[in-house]
C-alpha cells in the first residue's frame, strides 16, 4: 500500500479509501442492493489487511446503519489512532422541519447522531455532502468550524458542488479565520471527465485533496455494456448519470476492454489506474461488494499506462451536462 499527505496537511491517507455506502440495512434508506453486517465485515476486515486506513461512509448511507457496521467492525478490527474515518451531513435523516441540510442546527446535531453510530469521540474528516442553497455559506462555514473546536472533528471537507460555489466557501472561510476545507470529493471516471474544466485545478492550486467518487462509474468501466449485475438492476441514481450518454461512454468502455487485453489486466484496474495518474488526485473511493475488487483496487496502484495509453482512453470523450451535484 501506498500512504501520501492529505492535500496540504499532515494527515497520512491510503491510495485508496473505501467507501462504505454498500455496507448497510438494505431495508432502510434508497439501497437495497447494499452488503448487511454480515457480509460486509469481510470487506472492511480484507481493506484493513491490504494496508487502507482511509474509510468513508455518509449519515445518509442505508439510514445511519453505514456507520453502525463500519464503526463496529473498525472498533473489532483496527486501532483507532491509525485509521482515518470519513462521514457527510446534509442528506434527509428525517421528515419535518431541520432534517437535512446544512443549517447549524442540522451540522451540531447530526455530528453528534455520526459519532454516536459510529461508536468513537471523533471523525477524522466531517464532509458537506452537497451544497446547501438554502442556508448561508457563513452559517455552515462557521459551525463547521465550531465542529472542529469542539473535537468532533479534524478536518472538514466538500463533495460535489460548483468550483465558484468551493472557492467561496475557502474565501469565507480564510477571510473570518475558520477552519478551511481540506478535501473535495468529487465525480471523476473516464466516462465524466467535466471536473477536469474548473475544479480539479483549482484543487490543485489550492492545495486540496481530491477523493473522487465512483471512480469506476458505479461498475461501468469494469464489464460489458450488456453485462447486468444485482446492483445496476435496482441503482436509480446510476441511471440518471450514465444513460443520456450511453452510446458515446460505450466507445470509451470498450477502449478501457482493448487496453485491459493489451497488459493481460483486469478492466477494473485500468479504470482506476487512469484516475489515479492524475497528479492532482489522492485518494479515489473505490466500493466493493466481492473480494477481488479490493484486490483489483490495490493492484491498480502498479499499473502505469503509457501518454498513448491514456490518449488512447481519453480522445471519445464528449462533453456531459454538469452531473452528481
Amino acid at each position: 500500500m501506498q500512504y501520501v499527505r492529505f492535500g496540504h496537511t499532515g494527515l497520512e491517507v491510503s491510495r485508496i479509501c473505501l467507501g462504505c455506502m454498500s455496507y448497510g440495512v438494505p431495508e432502510r434508506g434508497n439501497h437495497q442492493w447494499v452488503l448487511d453486517e454480515q457480509e460486509a465485515r469481510p470487506f472492511i476486515k480484507r481493506a484493513l489487511e491490504l494496508g487502507i486506513n482511509f474509510f468513508d461512509t455518509a449519515n445518509v448511507y442505508s439510514d445511519g446503519t453505514s456507520e453502525e457496521i463500519v464503526g463496529r467492525a473498525l472498533r473489532d478490527y483496527a486501532i483507532r489512532d491509525e485509521i482515518v474515518i470519513a462521514t457527510k451531513v446534509h442528506g434527509r435523516m428525517h421528515q419535518g422541519p431541520n432534517g437535512a441540510g446544512l443549517s447549524r442546527k442540522a451540522i451540531l446535531q447530526e455530528i453528534d447522531h455520526s459519532l454516536q453510530r459510529l461508536g468513537t469521540d471523533y471523525v477524522d474528516l466531517y464532509q458537506i455532502h452537497r451544497f446547501d442553497p438554502h442556508t448561508p455559506l457563513e452559517e455552515t462555514m462557521e459551525a463547521l468550524h465550531d465542529v472542529v473546536k469542539a473535537g468532533k472533528a479534524r478536518y472538514i471537507g466538500a463533495s460535489s458542488m460548483y468550483s465558484w460555489q468551493f472557492y467561496k466557501a475557502l474565501h469565507i472561510a480564510k477571510q473570518n479565520g475558520w477552519t478551511r476545507f481540506v478535501s473535495m470529493q468529487n465525480y471523476l471516471n473516464l466516462l465524466y471527465r467535466e471536473e477536469e474544466r474548473e475544479m480539479l485545478p483549482l484543487c490543485e492550486e489550492e492545495g486540496i485533496a481530491v477523493i473522487p467518487w465512483s471512480p469506476m462509474a458505479r461498475g461501468r468501466l469494469t464489464r460489458d455494456v450488456d453485462e447486468v449485475t444485482h446492483r445496476s438492476e435496482l441503482d436509480n441514481f446510476a441511471r440518471t448519470l450514465y444513460t443520456p450518454y450511453a452510446d458515446a461512454d460505450q466507445i470509451v468502455i470498450e477502449r478501457v476492454r482493448q487496453i485491459a487485453e493489451k497488459y493481460s489486466l483486469p478492466r477494473a484496474q485500468i479504470a482506476l489506474a487512469w484516475v489515479l495518474q492524475k497528479s492532482v488526485v489522492t485518494s479515489p473511493i473505490i466500493g466493493a461488494t466481492k473480494l477481488h475488487h479490493l484486490d483489483d483496487a490495490v493492484a491498480a496502484l502498479s499499473v502505469t499506462l503509457s501518454t498513448e495509453d491514456l490518449h488512447f482512453l481519453e480522445e471519445p470523450y464528449v462533453p456531459h451536462p454538469v452531473l452528481g451535484f
